[in-house]
Protein backbone atom coordinates (compact mmCIF):
# COMPACT_ATOMS: atom_id res chain seq x y z
CA UNK A 1 0.00 0.00 0.00
CA UNK A 2 3.09 2.36 0.40
CA UNK A 3 4.43 1.78 -2.89
CA UNK A 4 1.58 1.87 -4.74
CA UNK A 5 2.26 4.05 -8.13
CA UNK A 6 -0.64 6.65 -6.95
CA UNK A 7 0.43 7.58 -3.54
CA UNK A 8 2.23 10.73 -3.90
CA UNK A 9 1.43 12.16 -0.41
CA UNK A 10 1.62 10.69 2.92
CA UNK A 11 0.89 12.50 6.39
CA UNK A 12 2.23 10.69 10.09
CA UNK A 13 0.74 11.90 13.44
CA UNK A 14 1.09 10.78 16.57
CA UNK A 15 2.32 12.11 20.19
CA UNK A 16 5.72 13.12 20.77
CA UNK A 17 8.08 10.08 20.88
CA UNK A 18 5.67 7.25 18.93
CA UNK A 19 7.39 6.70 15.91
CA UNK A 20 6.92 9.05 13.66
CA UNK A 21 10.39 9.75 12.32
CA UNK A 22 11.42 6.34 12.54
CA UNK A 23 8.75 5.47 10.10
CA UNK A 24 8.42 8.65 7.99
CA UNK A 25 12.38 7.53 7.28
CA UNK A 26 11.37 3.86 6.63
CA UNK A 27 8.86 4.75 3.92
CA UNK A 28 11.61 7.68 2.80
CA UNK A 29 13.73 4.47 2.17
CA UNK A 30 10.98 2.76 0.37
CA UNK A 31 10.37 6.17 -1.88
CA UNK A 32 13.61 6.76 -3.60
CA UNK A 33 13.69 10.27 -3.99
CA UNK A 34 10.74 11.06 -1.81
CA UNK A 35 10.77 14.77 0.02
CA UNK A 36 9.98 14.53 4.28
CA UNK A 37 9.29 17.23 5.98
CA UNK A 38 9.36 16.91 9.49
CA UNK A 39 7.12 19.29 11.80
CA UNK A 40 10.03 19.33 14.37
CA UNK A 41 11.29 21.84 11.97
CA UNK A 42 8.38 24.37 11.62
CA UNK A 43 6.72 24.66 15.28
CA UNK A 44 7.69 28.31 16.11
CA UNK A 45 8.61 27.40 19.37
CA UNK A 46 6.94 25.42 22.32
CA UNK A 47 3.77 27.19 22.05
CA UNK A 48 3.71 26.88 17.90
CA UNK A 49 1.49 23.53 17.35
CA UNK A 50 -2.22 25.18 15.98
CA UNK A 51 0.35 27.48 13.95
CA UNK A 52 2.15 24.74 11.91
CA UNK A 53 -1.27 23.16 11.96
CA UNK A 54 -2.24 25.72 9.64
CA UNK A 55 1.26 26.48 7.78
CA UNK A 56 1.66 22.70 6.64
CA UNK A 57 -1.92 22.20 5.43
CA UNK A 58 -2.12 26.19 3.72
CA UNK A 59 1.11 26.59 2.37
CA UNK A 60 2.43 23.00 1.50
CA UNK A 61 -0.50 20.13 1.56
CA UNK A 62 -3.15 22.17 -0.14
CA UNK A 63 -1.31 23.69 -3.02
CA UNK A 64 0.59 20.44 -3.86
CA UNK A 65 -3.12 18.71 -4.06
CA UNK A 66 -3.66 21.01 -6.84
CA UNK A 67 -0.87 20.01 -8.82
CA UNK A 68 1.31 22.79 -7.73
CA UNK A 69 4.86 23.20 -5.76
CA UNK A 70 4.13 24.05 -1.91
CA UNK A 71 6.24 25.02 0.61
CA UNK A 72 7.00 25.44 4.05
CA UNK A 73 8.81 28.03 6.51
CA UNK A 74 11.46 26.58 9.32
CA UNK A 75 11.95 27.61 12.35
CA UNK A 76 15.52 28.36 13.69
CA UNK A 77 15.04 26.78 17.59
CA UNK A 78 18.71 28.34 18.51
CA UNK A 79 17.70 31.94 16.99
CA UNK A 80 13.74 31.92 18.28
CA UNK A 81 13.27 33.02 14.70
CA UNK A 82 11.75 32.26 11.78
CA UNK A 83 14.21 30.77 9.23
CA UNK A 84 14.42 30.05 5.81
CA UNK A 85 11.73 28.70 3.23
CA UNK A 86 11.72 25.13 1.46
CA UNK A 87 9.90 24.89 -1.59
CA UNK A 88 8.91 21.18 -2.58
CA UNK A 89 8.08 20.74 -6.17
CA UNK A 90 4.91 19.40 -7.20
CA UNK A 91 4.53 15.63 -8.70
CA UNK A 92 7.12 13.96 -6.04
CA UNK A 93 6.42 11.93 -3.16
CA UNK A 94 6.21 13.79 0.13
CA UNK A 95 5.93 12.18 3.53
CA UNK A 96 4.68 14.88 6.35
CA UNK A 97 5.94 13.58 9.57
CA UNK A 98 4.60 15.69 13.45
CA UNK A 99 1.92 16.19 15.39
CA UNK A 100 -0.43 17.81 14.01
CA UNK A 101 -0.35 17.11 10.72
CA UNK A 102 -3.58 15.29 10.48
CA UNK A 103 -6.76 17.09 10.71
CA UNK A 104 -9.78 16.54 9.00
CA UNK A 105 -9.51 19.11 6.62
CA UNK A 106 -5.82 18.34 5.77
CA UNK A 107 -6.46 14.60 5.49
CA UNK A 108 -8.49 15.25 1.98
CA UNK A 109 -4.99 16.64 0.66
CA UNK A 110 -3.03 13.40 1.69
CA UNK A 111 -3.47 10.07 -0.71
CA UNK A 112 -2.77 8.31 3.09
CA UNK A 113 -2.70 9.32 6.51
CA UNK A 114 -1.26 7.26 9.40
CA UNK A 115 -1.66 8.16 13.02
CA UNK A 116 1.44 6.69 15.22
CA UNK A 117 1.04 4.46 18.69
CA UNK A 118 3.02 4.47 21.52
CA UNK A 119 2.21 3.65 25.05
CA UNK A 120 2.70 7.03 27.26
CA UNK A 121 5.69 6.15 29.57
CA UNK A 122 8.19 4.82 26.49
CA UNK A 123 6.82 7.72 24.11
CA UNK A 124 8.40 9.92 27.02
CA UNK A 125 11.45 7.47 27.41
CA UNK A 126 12.04 7.76 23.64
CA UNK A 127 11.34 11.56 22.69
CA UNK A 128 13.38 12.74 26.43
CA UNK A 129 16.45 10.48 25.05
CA UNK A 130 16.65 11.95 21.84
CA UNK A 131 16.93 15.15 22.59
CA UNK A 132 19.93 17.19 24.38
CA UNK A 133 17.79 20.50 24.46
CA UNK A 134 15.82 21.37 26.87
CA UNK A 135 12.65 19.37 26.12
CA UNK A 136 12.34 17.80 29.24
CA UNK A 137 11.52 21.19 30.41
CA UNK A 138 9.08 21.90 28.29
CA UNK A 139 7.42 18.15 28.10
CA UNK A 140 4.17 19.00 30.24
CA UNK A 141 4.18 22.29 27.91
CA UNK A 142 3.82 20.13 24.74
CA UNK A 143 1.93 17.58 26.13
CA UNK A 144 -0.68 19.82 26.88
CA UNK A 145 -0.88 21.25 23.28
CA UNK A 146 -1.12 17.59 21.68
CA UNK A 147 -3.98 16.73 24.06
CA UNK A 148 -5.70 20.30 23.05
CA UNK A 149 -5.06 19.17 19.30
CA UNK A 150 -6.29 16.08 19.88
CA UNK A 151 -9.27 16.67 21.26
CA UNK A 152 -10.21 19.10 18.98
CA UNK A 153 -9.05 17.56 15.27
CA UNK A 154 -8.97 13.74 16.84
CA UNK A 155 -6.37 13.09 14.66
CA UNK A 156 -6.79 9.21 15.08
CA UNK A 157 -9.96 9.28 13.70
CA UNK A 158 -8.70 10.49 10.73
CA UNK A 159 -6.44 7.99 9.65
CA UNK A 160 -6.28 5.62 7.12
CA UNK A 161 -3.98 3.32 9.08
CA UNK A 162 -2.50 2.96 12.71
CA UNK A 163 1.12 2.12 13.01
CA UNK A 164 2.23 0.36 16.38
CA UNK A 165 5.92 -0.32 17.17
CA UNK A 166 8.46 -0.46 19.46
CA UNK A 167 12.11 -0.71 18.46
CA UNK A 168 11.84 0.49 14.60
CA UNK A 169 9.36 -2.17 13.63
CA UNK A 170 6.03 -1.00 12.93
CA UNK A 171 2.43 -3.46 12.25
CA UNK A 172 0.36 -1.23 10.21
CA UNK A 173 -3.57 -2.21 11.20
CA UNK A 174 -6.57 -0.01 8.99
CA UNK A 175 -7.84 2.53 11.60
CA UNK A 176 -11.41 2.21 12.64
CA UNK A 177 -13.71 5.14 14.03
CA UNK A 178 -14.39 3.09 17.61
CA UNK A 179 -10.68 3.57 18.41
CA UNK A 180 -10.53 6.61 20.78
CA UNK A 181 -8.82 9.61 19.48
Amino acid sequence: MLCAAEAATVVIDGRSGSGKTTLAAQIHQLWSGSTVVALDHVYPGWDGLDWATTHIESALLAPRSRGYGGRWRSWSWPRRAPGVWHDVPAGGRLIVEGVGVLTASSRPLADLAIWVDADDAERKRRALSRRADDYELHWDQWAAHEEHFIRVHRPRRNADLVAVGDAGEFTLVAAVSEYPS
